[in-house]
């Protein structure tokens, strides 16, 4: 059997950047990514916050250029899906759907995905009007009605930070009340450009290649209504906040986890030697791209010293 110095776990931001270190240190490197390259950030239009991005810069150019990068080190690729690990040994076991793997060290980089609204059309209009990162995509609706789509303390926070952009923001929750912090709703509510819509949830999001409709229904009184762009806007934005899905399920009871993200110290070790995690799925305050750049570089460069040692 072939053993690897490091395995890496997941093709986006995070896993091409540790693939990267992990070449430039001549270590026999093998990534895995069950489908394409990129994770979160494919879906994204248009970047404008990561330093040296070109103009017009999408998150598939991006990422596209970033992979061509690391296949220039010889990284070894695997298209499968690991389903379990066996970290007990110190040659982890890695069980693929389409075959084992074994390694000294193993970088995770699986990512965590925003729980979907849940709503008619809304994986249609994914980049074009329908989002889920404030940062990301905010500035690109300055002066456009903006709807949030949540009640927790995300929700509520990044509410308030898209009313930088948008003329209006329009918190639309399930409840009659908000389930974020006293505080953060003490801070909504005196906000002039937040507006509610409660008891309410969105059936269908719909348009011509842009998000310019939107069907929302009344839970207590069954009332539907439809949300139509202002003529002269042409589309609004829809940004959902009801929570993660961090894919870490193959590391339950193994590795130390806080609501499913993977707890590491600042150099993205876990609680066992060689396993390393980075990017979104681990425990962080900011899940951007430049950051999750900055854990897959950390992270090779500690398992580069694990294996010399």
């Amino acid at each position: 059997m072939k053993i690897y110095d490091v395995v890496i776990i997941g093709g986006g931001p995070a896993g091409l950047s540790a693939g990267l270190y992990a070449g430039r240190a001549r270590l026999n490197a093998l990534l895995i990514e069950k489908e394409k390259d990129g994770g979160q950030i494919v879906i994204t239009s248009e970047i404008e916050n990561y330093p040296g991005c070109l103009p017009e810069e999408s998150g598939s150019s991006l990422v596209k250029r970033m992979s061509k990068q690391v296949e220039t080190f010889g990284i070894e690729r695997a298209a499968d899906c690991v389903e379990s690990v066996d970290f007990t040994k110190d040659v982890k076991v890695l069980h693929g759907k389409k075959s084992d793997y074994y390694a000294k060290t193993v970088i995770i980089a699986t990512g965590a995905f925003p729980r979907p609204i849940g709503c008619e059309g809304e994986k249609d209009y994914i980049g074009k009007g329908v989002s889920y990162c404030a940062t990301c995509d905010g500035n690109f609706f300055e002066d456009f009605e903006i709807y949030v789509v949540g009640g927790g303390d995300t929700a509520v926070e990044e509410a308030i930070y898209l009313t930088k952009f948008g003329r209006k923001v329009t918190i639309i929750h399930r409840r009659d009340e908000l389930r974020a912090a006293k505080s953060i709703q003490e801070k909504a509510f005196k906000n002039k450009k937040i507006e509610f819509m409660w008891d309410t949830v969105v059936k269908e999001i719909g348009g011509d290649g842009m998000v310019q409709s939107m069907t929302v229904e009344n839970l207590k009184s069954g009332e539907k209504k439809e949300i139509v762009a202002d003529e002269e806007d042409g589309t609004f934005g829809v940004f959902g906040f009801i929570g993660y899905l961090p894919q870490s399920k193959c590391f339950e009871g193994i590795l130390d986890l806080e609501y499913g993200y993977i707890k590491t110290n600042e150099n993205m070790e876990t609680n066992i030697p060689g396993v390393y995690a980075v990017g979104d799925i681990r425990v962080k305050e900011l899940r951007q791209v430049v950051t999750a750049c900055a854990d897959g570089a950390i992270a090779a460069v500690m398992a580069e010293k694990y294996v010399s040692e």
